[in-house]
């Protein structure tokens, strides 16, 4: 009997089912019997290969997802600081996937950009602070720009080799220039169907560069650094919420004292002064006029006291428009001050109640200023309207001016600064020793708010 005979003779026996088999089993063993039959032993033995090798890459993947599962978990319980977790998951997957780097990139809340955050580099943290240090910022910029434009990679894996041309110049020219040649992979932080950025590892290239483990836990880390982000995110939203109905709460508290007790209280005042107008008795002209001054800045800061009221209160005027609420406390400081003091305004519309509250409170704080500290000959006030339908505002006098290092201290300073920056606009101040001072205000309805203090 030939050795190919004796293999089949010997097969046939050994496969031969018992009797008390089940028909399945005889299926398979009929099957198997005719692959040996068939010399087809290679490709049996090839597919069961294949198929070991694809079951213990499946128990790795699953051996991955488990214990970055842990690892995020106790992670976050240790670091819960966002900042800190990053640093040490950046840590960890550098590591673990024997990475040169691993790092963070952003997309900004409306996606409009991406921006470089955070790496772990050699050992080193490398953040937006410190990444001059490492002369590799103008590579992150290159590698923003391109995470940003390359679509495919905002929901898919992208794995680069070193001679990738879709690689930035920038970005190979660094790698040359620090004699490296590295290989990239790129998993986009998905959560909720979104993309919030990108987690990269890059390292030395290898016979197994870009191999399927490296890529799974990358994506892993990748899907954990998402939920990490986006539930702080969500935290935030929902402190800076608490925090703005804590400000509410506070301000109709505030708007309810000032109600309460400041406005009732100078009310209470003009009607004392008034009946003291009121009696039979002559009073000395002097005393008069100061008793009709009384009486105007009772009012006066009765309605002050509303306004304020309106302030705290959001969507709360009287209907003064800005041009005579201006005058009006130009006419005010004049009656309590004896340097003329100038006003020309401008026809102007309506900027709406909160834009007004401010500029009419800069406009009272400078005028105040002005009066009290300046010691000048004269004062002007100018408002007028800018091309873009924006506002331009200057208190000017011609007194001492307001000493270097006082120029940004005090309350009032602080005062009208707070006040332009709530409503986006700028302040500039112009000072020098006896030469007067200047506050410009410009408010256009798209500025950004900024302030600036200069010095002739």
């Amino acid at each position: 009997m030939s050795e190919q005979n004796a293999v089949g003779a010997d097969s046939d026996r050994v496969a031969a089912p018992p009797e008390t088999s089940g028909g399945c089993g005889s299926a398979i063993d009929e099957s198997v019997r005719r692959v040996i039959n068939s010399g087809e032993v290679e490709s049996l033995r090839s597919a069961l290969l294949t198929e070991a090798t694809e079951r213990r890459r499946a128990e790795c993947l699953a051996n991955i997802q488990t214990e970055i599962t842990k690892y995020s978990l106790d992670l976050l319980v240790r670091e819960p600081n966002l900042d800190a977790f990053f640093r040490a998951l950046l840590k960890t997957l550098a590591e673990e996937a024997e990475s040169q780097v691993a790092g963070v990139w952003l997309l900004n809340e409306d996606k409009q950009c991406c921006e470089f955050w955070m790496a772990h580099f050699g050992g080193n943290v490398v953040t937006t602070k410190n990444i001059a240090e490492f002369a590799a910022a103008r590579k992150a910029e290159a590698q923003a720009q391109h995470l940003f434009d390359y679509k495919p990679g905002w929901v898919t894996t992208i794995a680069y080799r070193p001679d990738d041309p879709r690689i930035p110049d920038a970005v190979r020219e660094f790698n040359e220039a620090k004699g490296q040649t590295l290989s990239t992979v790129v998993a986009p932080m998905m959560v909720a169907g979104k993309n919030l950025g990108w987690i990269t590892i890059c390292q030395p290239q290898g016979p197994d560069n870009g191999s399927w483990w490296r890529i799974a836990l990358v994506e892993a880390i990748a899907r954990h650094a998402a939920l990490a982000l986006h539930q702080s995110r969500l935290f935030e939203q929902k402190r800076i919420e608490e925090r703005r109905k804590a400000i509410l709460e506070e301000r109709n508290r505030l708007a309810r004292d000032i109600h309460d007790n400041l406005a009732q209280g100078f009310g209470a005042i003009l009607m004392q002064l008034q009946a003291a107008q009121r009696e039979s008795t002559p009073l000395p002209s002097s005393v008069a006029r100061s008793i009709d001054t009384a009486v105007e800045l009772a009012r006066t800061h009765m309605v002050e006291a509303r306004r304020s009221v309106g302030a705290l209160r959001p969507n709360v005027g009287d209907g003064e428009d800005i041009a005579r609420a201006i005058t009006r406390v130009a006419e005010l400081a004049q009656k309590t001050s004896d340097i003329p003091i100038d006003v020309q305004i401008d026809e102007m519309p309506r900027f709406g109640d909160g834009v007004e509250r401010e500029v009419i409170g800069i406009a009272q704080e400078a005028l105040t200023n002005a009066v009290r500290h300046a010691r000048a000959k004269r004062i002007t006030v100018r408002a007028s309207l800018s091309t873009s339908l924006g506002l331009r505002l200057s208190i000017a006098d011609d007194g001492r001016g307001i000493p270097r290092e006082r120029s940004s201290s005090g309350f009032g300073m602080t005062s009208m600064q707070e006040r332009a920056d709530r409503i986006g606009a700028s302040l500039t101040i112009v000072t020098a020793p006896r030469s007067g001072t200047e506050i410009l205000l410009a408010w256009e309805p798209l500025q950004l708010p900024t302030q600036v203090h200069a010095y002739n």
